[in-house]
């Protein structure tokens, strides 16, 4: 096909996105243009929509990003699983210049059957990873129409079969279209960029690197192939280059593999310093012609986990705790934007975080590119969750989304360790096979970074918890029975029981509504429309204070960062939401928990008034108690000093504080000088409010 871009390349080029090189021989040919604008949408299904000359007047009008469950993902009504069409369409141009032309679509689910031009081009099956489509049989000149049929229902075939999260129907991410010239880096590979670098040694003085370029031919004919890879450091400079020369048959795919040196290389250093360099990967033919480009990040670190000591970053311990996160919001589910998941990385930065579980999928690569760029070390899983499937297609569709995942986001060095299941509740032989062979397909994909499941149904020494290099517990003690063991004493059983395992508590939490408080907070039933937000910060700071005191853990995980969708739930102050964020999930109101944490994994100075949301107290006096990392606190109530207290394991407590009859002032002050923060809270004293007794704890709670 020889068709030169029209619609979209010249809004990008306006915007400078795509700068044509001038004075070469050489350009580079690569160039995306977004489809996310312009399109139809019709919930449930249609014999025409496929069809180029049907009209979709009568659909609706949507902007990608877009989910069908939007409205009914997070009510607790049960919600709308099935097949919804999407359309629009594109234009190109004649032009002189042989192309390939590729279909992004970052992220569909569950499957997608996609239609260009009245003909189908393919299916993806797996609702999380990107994929792309070569269209270039299918694309002419002019008016090009894409029809798209997407389909969340459940497939018995298809991960996840199950799971404490909704599974958002729609085009939720992006969709772009890409042109190459017929000598380019894959661009199919999985989804995956087709350049993949690792760091083979690093000293002080020198790392090693190793890049390897997937070359694709498409030209009728074979050609010397030209790759050359070039490093960048964080300011643009050239810090190594390899150049080499490949013979190449027409219609094949091989792989070149180049070697380069990096002298006193700076490290990718977690939060302290996350210094990341680029790679970019160049292709051409020697004898001239366009030139293909692929630009990949790269980290220098080493990692490695000891059963004994946890988790070391370029051979220094680093204490690796952190949340998991979902990231679907109110109203729009996982169709969230790059700023939406810029404002989550900014929030759980700011509570201190060294590391996420990115649960129970693969999230969008903005998420990734945040992770590196916030020296933040990230558990990444497929979503093999709570339930295996028994036919063959089932573990063929595991892998696939497994190599989707690794291929994906391979460069990132936040990246350090691939997840390869969560939950499942059957501790049967389809599940062992299952994650046997996703772990022989992680070791052959990628050797450098181990793997680990996150393990809950069965014995903590079942035959499911042996698969993996390292393991998870998701485990909540002081929460769901547990008959009055805690998670500290558990986990010195399991570290005494599984001597050279690592292991990580990749979930504990409880549930939290901030609509909800009691005074003294007790123990709730878990299932109840109950959940006072004082009890989750007293679980917290129990929980916290027996993971932190044990090296062994080589990482933990709070279940969850922010409240998510979770349809099948009732329970809390609403149904169809899993309420152990310790951010609300609309993001506006952090949690008394949230800060707990943050003063316990900050040292930007910080003082916070607990139990704030107290409605209207019937008693004259009340304990003031503040979490701060300085010092000491000084409290003052209706602009009279209290008192100082220190500040002892992050907490402060005046009790018995006396109130006056309406309201009262409360601040605090931690820190001197430039360190000093303050906090202030209005609380009401009225002794005529009916006090409506909360809910009993529930039997044996």
């Amino acid at each position: 096909m020889r068709f030169a871009w029209f619609a979209g390349l010249v809004v990008l080029l306006m915007a400078g996105i795509l700068s044509p090189t001038r004075g070469h021989a050489a350009i580079d040919g690569r160039q995306q243009a977004s489809l996310n604008e312009d399109w139809r949408f019709q919930k449930g299904d249609s014999a025409d929509a496929p069809v180029a000359a049907f009209d979709p007047k009568d659909w609706l009008k949507v902007t990608l990003p877009h989910t069908f469950n939007g409205a009914d993902g997070a009510d607790g009504g049960g919600y709308y699983r099935g097949p919804g069409w999407y359309r629009r369409a594109f234009f190109t141009a004649d032009g002189a210049t042989p192309s390939r032309y590729f279909l992004q679509f970052d992220g569909a689910a569950l499957v997608a059957d996609v239609y260009l031009n009245g003909q189908r081009v393919g299916r993806h099956e797996g609702g999380y990873a990107a994929f792309r489509f070569d269209v270039t049989a299918w694309v002419r000149p002019g008016r090009n129409v894409l029809a798209v049929r997407v389909d969340n229902s459940a497939s018995p075939s298809i991960a996840p079969l199950g799971g404490d999260f909704t599974i958002f129907g729609g085009l939720y991410r992006g969709v772009s279209l890409i042109r190459t010239p017929l000598l380019h880096v894959d661009a199919l590979d999985d989804g995956g960029p087709g350049v993949y670098a690792t760091t083979v040694s690093m000293t002080s003085g020198r790392a090693t690197v190793r890049v390897t370029t997937r070359v694709r031919n498409d030209a009728s004919a074979a050609r010397r192939t030209r790759v050359t890879t070039r490093i960048l450091d964080a300011e643009g400079g050239l810090v190594a280059q390899a150049s080499s020369v490949t013979p190449l048959a027409a219609g094949a795919t091989t792989p070149v593999e180049q070697t380069l040196a990096i002298d006193r290389p700076r490290a990718w250093n977690g939060r302290k310093d996350p210094y990341l360099y680029a790679v970019v990967a160049t292709v051409s033919g020697v004898e001239g012609g366009e030139t293909d480009a692929v630009r990949v990040p790269l980290g220098l670190r080493t990692t490695r986990i000891d059963p004994d000591k946890g988790f070391f970053l370029n051979g220094e311990h680093l204490a690796v705790h952190g949340v998991n996160l979902h990231l679907d919001r109110p109203g729009v589910g996982l169709a969230v934007s790059d700023d939406d998941v810029a404002e989550d990385f900014r929030l759980m930065e700011a509570m201190g975080v060294t590391g996420l579980r990115l649960v129970h999928f693969q999230h969008p690569a903005k998420a990734y590119d945040l992770a590196d760029r916030a020296g933040l070390v990230v558990w990444t899983e497929i979503p093999f969750n709570s339930k295996v499937g028994y036919e063959p297609e089932f573990l063929a569709n595991l892998e696939q989304q497994l190599r989707e995942l690794i291929r994906q986001t391979y460069n990132h060095p936040s990246v350090v360790v691939w997840g390869l299941g969560n939950e499942v509740y059957a501790a049967d032989e389809a599940t062992n096979q299952a994650l046997a062979a996703l772990q022989a397909l992680a070791r052959a994909e990628d050797p450098s970074r181990p793997t680990v499941y996150a393990h809950c149904c069965a014995s903590d020494t079942d035959r499911l918890t042996t698969h993996t290099d390292v393991i998870g517990y998701n485990r909540y003690y002081g929460w769901y029975p547990d008959k009055g063991e805690t998670i500290g004493t558990w986990a010195d059983g399991v570290h005494r029981e599984t001597p050279g395992r690592a292991m990580a508590v990749s979930e504990y939490g409880a549930g939290a509504s901030i609509l909800h408080q009691q005074d003294p907070a007790r123990r709730p039933e878990t299932t109840a429309g109950f959940h006072p937000e004082h009890y989750q910060a007293l679980y917290h700071e129990k929980n916290w204070r027996d993971l932190r005191d044990r090296p062994f853990i080589w990482a933990s995980f709070v279940w969850v960062g922010f409240d998510f969708a979770s349809d099948g739930r009732n329970e809390g102050d609403r149904p169809g939401v899993n309420d152990k964020g310790l951010v609300s999930h609309d993001r506006r109101t952090p949690k008394d928990a949230y800060y707990w944490y943050q003063a316990n994994w900050t040292t930007e100075p910080m003082v916070y008034i607990t139990h704030r949301r107290q409605g209207p107290r019937v008693v004259p006096r009340a304990d003031v108690k503040v979490y701060s990392n300085r010092p000491e606190a000084t409290l003052t109530v209706n602009g009279v000093v209290v008192g100082t207290s220190p500040v002892q394991d992050h907490i402060a407590v005046w009790p018995d504080v006396a109130l006056r009859p309406g309201v009262n002032r409360i601040a605090v002050q931690a820190g001197a000088g430039a360190e000093a923060r303050s906090d202030a809270v209005e609380w009401v004293y009225d002794p005529n409010v009916l006090n409506i007794a909360e809910p009993e704890p529930a039997a044996g709670k």
